[in-house]
């Protein structure tokens, strides 16, 4: 068994009974969308009713998205955990564009290098990355979201799970307060 001196840190907020997973693309705009309703959520639900999980779908044809998952992985490893962690995920949906493609194909992000993109990562979060991007051994952490993905038939984001159930029918584009409502039915 290997021994490791890291970390990677839940990306759970909240302790309540009732359990939001969230399955989300850190630069999709509709997994945005949601990240961005989350903390509300969390405040209009109430912390001791329910516990809200991130889990980092990464998709290939957001090109940058191994990259950007493993930066935020990476932050959970840091100093705050998955506070760290939420930081990365918000720099990247306060600056979607420069971490994504034109058209998933195209545009000035065509000749960024992945050191670009943790050092963009870094300018808008404020949180040294490269050293933990560089953990030997943080791609048995990405593997585990992947595989905990697929296990529960999961292919796109944003998806929601509530109580190891996938809603099909829950979106990006519901009002928190309906978001509520379910949750707390």
């Amino acid at each position: 068994m290997t021994n490791t001196s890291w970390q990677a840190d839940a990306l759970a907020w909240g302790t309540g009974p009732r359990i939001l997973e969230v399955f989300l693309e850190p630069t999709c705009p509709y997994s945005v969308k949601a990240f961005n309703k989350l903390e509300d959520l969390l405040a209009q639900a109430g912390g001791n009713r329910i516990t809200i999980k991130i889990r980092l779908q990464s998709q290939p044809w957001h090109l940058y998205s191994g990259v950007i998952v493993r930066s935020i992985l990476a932050a959970s490893t840091l100093e705050g955990g998955k506070d760290t962690a939420k930081a990365v995920m918000a720099a990247v949906a306060a600056h979607r564009e420069e971490f994504e493609f034109a058209h998933h194909a195209g545009g000035p992000n065509l000749d960024a290098t992945p050191n670009d993109i943790i050092t963009r990562l870094e300018a808008y979060s404020g949180v040294s990355l490269k050293e933990a991007f560089a953990i030997p051994d943080l791609d048995r952490e990405i593997k585990w979201h992947c595989k905990y993905a697929r296990q529960n038939g999961i292919h796109v984001s944003p998806t929601f799970m509530i109580d190891g159930l996938v809603q099909a029918d829950m979106s990006s584009g519901d009002e928190v307060s309906a978001w509520v409502a379910r949750l707390l039915k």
